[in-house]
């Protein structure tokens, strides 16, 4: 399927604009899922003034949705309608020194790179980075962490544009973070932000990123077509335990299927579609609920229209 094309629409949206704007583009090549439809409209600004002048022009009822490196995603195979936007890595890859042990960083650096600008600095409390699939952006949206550290406890500000291309910039406050939470505005998208770390001896630090990939390599499926963490820990207890519990090490829908290795990773084994992996999904959850009466929220985010495969009802309505 295909959406109108919004430059036709809205003629004067790319006046002045210098970034890269791509109508009805396959989402399929964005996310690590390697699955869904298009967006109506990609855009890559090429820097935050750039951004700021397009969100300026976008009118206020075309939903806009930032999107990073696309590992933390499923979307869906009917697409996303509306913008969905890229930062790209010349305009928002940046890692700058700061004063007091800080460094600001662009929403556009993978986690994995702020984990190494860090030990080159000699600022540790930032290794459980090195094994987050995702990028900065996203770990300051959903307070992304590993290995008993969050990103509340490295962030001390970021800086945002909302829609009307206005800048904010947003205490460690201001974001009430909880476990893969923060209640930041959805019209908000984040460019960048100031981080703290502590001095640390560099082999202490690299020892902890070692510790941290050698486990990955060994307990996740990191080199299949994957999202990461399928599910929310619940509280107490390990999501992949009562998945393994209830039998669903391993269980597969059409091309879906929940990792063999760790069974709360959910991959695409070749041909999956979006429909295959959320059914999957949610016959999990249904049947972790059958067997422990333990309700799993899942941590991956489903977004976009139901395809040809039809809707799926959200097991107990969430």
């Amino acid at each position: 399927m295909s959406f109108p094309d919004l430059l036709e629409i809205y003629p004067d949206l790319s006046d002045g604009v210098r970034g890269a704007l791509r109508a009805n583009q396959p989402m399929s090549s964005v996310t690590w899922f390697r699955v869904g439809g298009p967006a109506q409209l990609l855009y890559q600004p090429a820097d935050a003034d750039d951004l700021a002048l397009f969100l300026s022009k976008l009118p206020e009822d075309i939903p806009v949705l930032p999107v990073g490196l696309g590992s933390n995603l499923l979307i869906r195979d009917g697409g996303l309608a509306g913008v969905v936007i890229r930062l790209s890595a010349k305009g928002f890859g940046f890692v700058e020194d700061a004063e007091g042990g800080r460094m600001r960083v662009g929403a556009a650096v993978p986690d994995k790179r702020l984990s190494e600008e860090a030990a080159k600095r000699g600022l540790g409390g930032f290794a459980f980075y090195t094994g987050i699939p995702g990028g900065v952006g996203g770990a300051l949206r959903m307070n992304a962490g590993a290995h008993g550290t969050e990103t509340c406890q490295r962030m001390v500000e970021l800086t945002a544009i909302d829609r009307q291309g206005k800048r904010h910039v947003l205490k460690n406050a201001d974001m009430d973070y909880a476990y893969r939470h923060s209640s930041a505005s959805k019209d908000l998208v984040f460019i960048e932000a100031l981080f703290e770390g502590v001095a640390m001896d560099a082999g202490e630090i690299r020892s902890e990123m070692d510790a941290v990939v050698a486990h990955r390599e060994r307990a996740q499926p990191i080199r299949e077509k994957t999202g990461g963490s399928t599910f929310k820990n619940p509280e107490g207890l390990s999501a992949w335990k009562v998945i393994d519990a209830a039998g669903c090490r391993g269980l597969t829908v059409g091309g879906a299927q929940m990792s063999e290795m760790h069974c709360n990773f959910m991959i695409n084994t070749g041909e999956a579609t979006g429909h295959d992996l959320e059914l999957l999904g949610e016959t999990v959850r249904k049947r972790v609920y059958e067997n422990s009466g333990v309700r799993l929220d899942w941590e991956i985010k489903r977004l976009g229209a139901f395809g040809p495969g039809g809707d799926i009802e959200p097991f107990l309505g969430a």
